[in-house]
């Protein structure tokens, strides 16, 4: 079967977070859609992302071998473990559905540091002197990114502004991931009457975006 990868990046319970909420609904339209995938759960505010830290690796992106790895301490073998497991997982999947909510013109740190994580040699990318080729092209693959704000984004400010989803896309293409599609859950405001409508508004473009990233 294939695998649907689903990376939550939210401290708030499904029930109070507008991402999480458009997030599980998409999961279950797209598998109630494509009865191949099986899915996989990642909460990143409860999955351990290790630090990367110079002693497992020989060169940028690129794991110590194994003789070297023999030389590390016990807790730092689990680390370097950690990363590889995280690394594998990530480029088994066929799709992938994040949800996050915008901080700070961008998205909650733990993000970045799966991310950081994930993009390693050998298994994601390919670099050869100074150049990078993402390896993430070998299969069909598509990913959908969620994102809730508190505000309305115009399109003309996206960039300016909306730094976080822009880089998830440059770097989905940097690794060779060809689909890619947003669902933003703007406007989620104050009350709970704009959050409901962010959600209704968001919840009614689910079955377009899903037809759009897998077909």
């Amino acid at each position: 079967m294939k695998t649907l990868l689903y990376i939550t990046v939210n401290s708030k319970p499904e029930e109070l977070s507008a991402s999480k909420i458009i997030g599980r609904e998409v999961v279950n339209r797209f598998l109630t859609k494509h009865t191949d995938f099986q899915l996989e759960e990642l909460d990143l505010y409860k999955c351990h992302i290790p630090r990367l830290e110079y002693q497992y690796f020989e060169k940028r992106n690129c794991m110590i071998k194994e003789e070297d790895f023999n030389k590390l301490k016990e807790d730092e073998k689990k680390e370097a473990h950690k990363m590889v497991t995280l690394t594998n997982q990530f480029k088994a999947a066929d799709m992938y559905v994040i949800t996050a909510p915008m901080w700070s013109l961008s998205f909650p740190a733990p993000l970045k540091e799966y991310l950081d994580c994930v993009i390693m040699e050998g298994k994601t990318i390919h670099i050869e002197q100074n150049t990078v080729e993402g390896l993430l092209n070998d299969k069909q693959r598509g990913m959908i990114y969620v994102q809730s704000s508190g505000s309305p984004i115009p399109w003309y400010l996206k960039l300016v502004m909306n730094k976080g989803l822009n880089y998830v896309y440059d770097i989905v293409k940097f690794m060779g991931i060809k689909r890619f599609e947003e669902l933003l859950v703007d406007n989620t405001g104050t009350s709970e009457a704009e959050k409901t409508e962010a959600i209704q508004i968001a919840m009614s473009k689910i079955d377009s975006v899903i037809d759009d990233v897998w077909r």
